[in-house]
């Protein structure tokens, strides 16, 4: 494996020893207390001054009953540093975190000594960011200026780079929370394919997620049970046999890239997992769509790569929520500031679902048939603060 290390710190709290370690012994003292105030006359005022000893025994009866909840009022700011890409996306599907990432469109890939990434990635990435920015500036250079053409053309050359390429973010979660994250990352390392690469190389940087979180002391085997035999729930199986439904909830299925379900993650409404598929296939980025000598060299310099797990590598995507969480992530993804990716996958969704409401003549044909006419800014329900003035865009027919 590289020498790059993942790497942690917690950011400055009620908690945080001088020494960069978390204070789990106050910390769950402080729940102890949270714990009294269900059945405490006076209220938590009264229980902060209790006797130490009360509050050790209630913590000790919480954390053994299973009576977990109250440990989630533990917040930790984690800063999360040489994370790969695909384990910030393994945290990101468990829903009860807050995260601000690293974005690949403003930062360029630049290789390090002991990186991860490949002499192959890079080079094929600085290639592809030059013939994006030629593609971009012929087609829509009345509308970008070169700054902003630079951050499309790399927003697309990723596609070539690992999706194990170190990231960073300001994670935030409770104290139950990273312990039961951490219950089943354990958990998918003792079961992994061990003629898998891809479970090899996850879970070896998820040994050394753990290692760090055992190092800052925030780990506690009484939260780390699993009784529920929970498991990581990003990864799902045989999703190409789910069935698809379309009314007050849906449950659909797609190929998408690790690029475009890493930004799906945002949308903490709904669920999502995904599934490797056996044929490798690739995303395209339809800016050369039309040019089949570009396609083809493309694919072509995707097989040079295949190996590393490219974020443009396409995987079985099981999207399952409400109806008007849905609308909610039309109301984001459809629009000319949205990865292009994401928006035409929603776009996808949004006809397949208007077309499953009408033909079921659902009451809701009536409410998504409004929000088919373009992007958010022509839906009667959204405010557009900042006018794109692009029609492209507007049309969702654009192809950066």
């Amino acid at each position: 494996m590289k020498k790059t290390k993942i790497k942690i710190d917690i950011l400055p709290n009620l908690f945080l020893k001088t020494d960069g370690t978390f204070n789990k012994d106050e910390a769950l003292n402080l729940a102890g207390k949270i714990a009294g105030v269900c059945y405490d006359k006076e209220g938590f005022s009264h229980l902060e001054n209790e006797p130490r000893e009360k509050t050790i025994r209630r913590v000790n009866m919480t954390l053994e009953n299973g009576h977990h909840s109250v440990y989630d009022h533990i917040l930790i700011n984690f800063n999360l540093q040489n994370i790969p890409k695909i384990l910030a996306m393994v945290l990101n599907n468990e829903h009860q975190y807050t995260t601000s990432e690293k974005s690949a469109r403003y930062t360029p890939v630049v290789r390090q000594d002991g990186s991860i990434i490949t002499e192959d990635e890079e080079r094929l990435y600085n290639k592809w960011i030059n013939i994006f920015k030629v593609r971009i500036k012929e087609q829509y250079g009345y509308i970008y200026n070169d700054a902003k053409i630079q951050k499309l053309a790399q927003e697309n050359a990723r596609y070539l780079v690992t999706v194990f390429m170190p990231t960073q973010m300001i994670y935030s979660t409770s104290l139950r929370q990273i312990n039961y994250i951490a219950t089943w990352m354990q958990n998918y390392i003792d079961e992994v394919n061990i003629n898998d690469l891809f479970e090899l190389k996850l879970a070896y940087y998820m040994r050394q997620f753990l290692d760090e979180l055992e190092r800052l002391n925030v780990l506690d085997i009484r939260l780390m049970k699993n009784e529920k035999y929970r498991e990581i729930s990003l990864f799902g199986n045989n999703l190409d046999k789910k069935k698809e439904y379309f009314g007050d909830v849906y449950s659909t299925r797609y190929k998408g890239s690790f690029a475009q379900l890493a930004q799906a993650h945002r949308h903490r409404t709904l669920d999502y997992q995904m599934e490797i598929l056996k044929e490798k296939e690739y995303f395209v980025p339809p800016i050369i769509e039309g040019e089949k000598v570009l396609v083809d060299e493309w694919l072509s310099d995707m097989q040079i790569v295949r190996n590393v797990n490219p974020q443009g590598e396409l995987v079985r995507i099981s999207e399952v929520g409400k109806y008007e969480d849905f609308i909610l992530k039309c109301k984001e993804r459809l629009c000319s500031a949205a990865q292009l990716e994401i928006m035409l996958q929603t776009k996808e969704t949004l006809l397949k679902y208007k077309k499953a409401l009408e033909e079921a003549n659902d009451p809701l044909a009536l409410d998504i048939e409004k929000y088919s006419h373009g992007a958010r800014c022509t839906f009667p329900d959204f405010d557009c603060a900042n006018d794109c003035k692009f029609k492209a865009g507007k049309t969702l027919t654009r192809k950066i």
